[in-house]
């Protein structure tokens, strides 16, 4: 396949931005090479310029929006001040983060371990789960958030919650603003003790 002319270079990231459409699009084991190399204009070889394949395609996708929230529970209002003020500011950088990363997110909560690198993507997503359901229950214990709701289903809701945006949410569109507010009141409205 000729390179188009109009074409600007690809690099890493204009090429994973394609990626992540057409994956979003086609589902990851829908997608061939030779869809990824039509879609963004360049040669399958082009392609392998960047990248050793598919797979190492998808674990940067993937890995992108993990960095993303996983970066969340290092920043300073995540870690330091009373529990239920830390999860707070983690539920309300988790949705600017999906919102943000709307692509990416997307394909991360798609994944379903078939493959190793889908593996990985789950197994990083329980540990941040994990660490998230620990900050309910430190919350919980310090009686900031109700006792009556299991830390592990709080999370769970919480983040099916957050996690459903991704089928409506288009940037852009009137009705988006104010979306973190929004999650973070009508969670923390029923959630605290």
């Amino acid at each position: 396949m000729a390179e188009n002319p109009n074409r600007t270079t690809y690099t890493v990231d204009s090429l994973l931005a394609v990626t992540v459409q057409v994956f979003n699009t086609r589902g990851y084991d829908g997608t061939s090479m030779e869809d990824l190399s039509r879609a963004a204009g360049i040669s399958k070889s082009s392609i392998y310029h960047h990248v050793r394949g598919k797979e190492e395609l998808l674990r940067l996708a993937v890995g992108r929006a993990l960095d993303g929230l996983f970066g969340i529970l290092d920043e300073p209002a995540a870690v330091e001040g009373r529990p239920v003020d830390r999860l707070e500011h983690v539920v309300r950088r988790t949705t600017e983060v999906l919102m943000a990363e709307l692509p990416y997110v997307t394909l991360l909560l798609r994944v379903r371990g078939n493959t190793g690198t889908e593996q990985w993507a789950l197994e990083r997503r329980r540990d941040f789960d994990h660490r998230v359901a620990e900050l309910v229950r430190e919350a919980v214990a310090a009686g900031e958030l109700r006792a009556d709701v299991e830390p592990r289903l709080a999370t769970r809701l919480l983040f099916g919650m957050i996690n459903s945006i991704v089928e409506w949410y288009r940037p852009g569109t009137s009705h988006t603003d104010g979306v973190a507010d929004a999650v973070v009141h009508l969670a923390f409205d029923g959630l605290r003790a």
